[in-house]
């Protein structure tokens, strides 16, 4: 155990430490963040349009008219058809903050590159529709929402890369002292903006004389096949959450890492399947971030929440009893913090090898039933990663009791690796508990003796 400690301190925790602190990579997963409460939001008005209730459509036509479930579509298309657009803005903003110059500029020219790159479509009419006049047509909502995620990062990271070279450079108007630090800061923005804004538009032109006609089609072909085929594979999947794990070894936040290269495919996988889900077709994607959010990973990274159970329900040593009532409360809403870093987990061979084991063990297992139809696949419902399990299995395969009941296979999978680990963990702790009270006893009987 010694030589795996030394192992995971020498040579894996340097490299990880790298990727953990690389700027790109923390932009990029703060920047898609930012779009969770708008896609939470859009799933709650999508769970109400859609609940599995015998008659309850016909019941909220009659009260609130024909058009209801149109009316219940407004703020899922406002929350979710904007994930791109969010994105650009917000991945530039916290890329800008990190190398310490204006965010809120940065964020601004990168939002006016992304929206540049985006080519403008004139609108469908309806036969006998009143024609409408609209400068270069109008913006596909489609391409703001999550099909423009991979143009939005590259923009934004870009756009923001340039902004910050020219600002460091000094290569800006400077406005007097007098001049209020609002203005100020928009006018030092105007330079490394134009620059921005004529590289992108330059690069418009150029790709809409080639057969691409778009830069959203270039980095589709490029970028987002090649990657959507990796993260929508069980091999690449399996490869992800590995990864994930041995990052937490190192004491990293393996979620948070691996969610910033991954996130966009799964992000749009899930919103793939989400339109398929409103418009009553197959879902076409199994692996989405409710798929290892809700199934994979429950109680937290390494579905740990039937270690918790165990811990809670059959410790022996003083330590874990006192470990496992801390802890049931977190991982029943997926936070396992004080497992991982309490038992602990990290640098630990013995219990490092079931934190990896089990979610590769529920990944295989969740996705042998869903790939087979017998258990539903995520509906495209964004429900919080703190949701409960078996409560958060029906809601995101938009009400299909076969979500709830693979969570508790997986649950069951998680107790079946981790029993025997943690038996001998928890005996381990229990002889020296065992051994200190020993140690302890004479010395507590001389000071008896003395007193006497």
């Amino acid at each position: 155990m010694n030589k795996v400690n030394q192992f995971l301190e020498e040579k894996v925790m340097p490299i990880a430490g790298k990727i953990a602190s690389q700027r790109h990579l923390q932009a990029l997963r703060d920047g898609i963040i930012l779009t969770m409460p708008l896609i939470i939001i859009g799933s709650f008005f999508l769970i109400i349009g859609n609940l599995p209730i015998p008659g309850y459509a016909d019941f909220m036509a009659k009260t609130f008219g024909s058009a209801w479930s149109q009316k219940l579509q407004y703020p899922v298309d406002a929350t979710f058809e904007i994930m791109g657009l969010v994105a650009a803005f917000g991945i530039a903003y916290r890329l800008a903050e990190k190398y310490g110059v204006d965010a809120l500029s940065a964020g601004a020219i990168s939002l006016a590159a992304f929206l540049l790159a985006t080519p403008y479509k004139v609108p469908f009419l309806p036969s006998g529709a009143k024609e409408e006049i609209m400068v270069g047509g109008g913006i596909p909502l489609s391409l703001m929402g999550s099909k423009g995620l991979f143009v939005a990062m590259i923009i934004a990271m870009l756009s923001t890369e340039i902004y910050r070279l020219i600002i460091q450079r000094n290569f800006v108007f400077k406005m007097p002292d007098g001049v209020p630090p609002a203005v100020s800061k928009s006018f030092v923005a105007l330079i490394p903006g134009f620059a921005v804004v004529f590289l992108i538009w330059g690069a418009r032109l150029i790709v809409e004389a080639t057969p691409f006609e778009s830069l959203h089609n270039i980095v589709s072909v490029v970028l987002g096949t090649p990657l959507s085929i990796l993260g929508g594979s069980l091999g690449g999947s399996l490869i992800a959450e590995t990864v994930q794990m041995l990052l937490w070894a190192c004491g990293l936040h393996g979620a948070n890492i691996v969610g910033g290269v991954m996130a966009p495919i799964w992000f749009g996988a899930m919103d793939a399947n989400r339109i398929a889900f409103q418009a009553g077709d197959a879902l076409p994607n199994i692996f989405t971030q409710q798929f290892f959010e809700i199934w994979i990973n429950i109680g937290g990274s390494g579905a740990t929440l039937a270690l918790v159970v165990t811990m809670f329900l059959r410790a022996r040593s003083k330590q874990m009893k006192q470990l496992g009532k801390l802890a049931i409360g977190p991982a029943v809403f997926n936070i396992n913090e004080p497992i991982i870093f309490g038992m602990p987990i990290v640098m630990n061979p013995m219990l490092l090898i079931p934190f990896i084991i089990t979610p590769l063990v529920t990944l295989t297992l969740t996705y042998i039933g869903m790939s087979t139809g017998l258990v539903a696949k995520p509906a495209g419902i964004a429900v919080p990663w703190t949701m409960p399990p078996i409560f958060s299995g029906y809601l995101a395969t938009g009400g299909k009791i076969s979500g709830a009941v693979m969570q508790a296979i997986n649950i069951i999978a998680a107790f079946i690796v981790y029993y025997p680990f943690f038996r001998m963990w928890d005996s381990q702790k229990l002889k020296e508990e065992n051994e200190l009270e020993q140690s302890q006893a004479p010395a507590v009987q001389g000071d008896q003796k003395a007193v006497l």
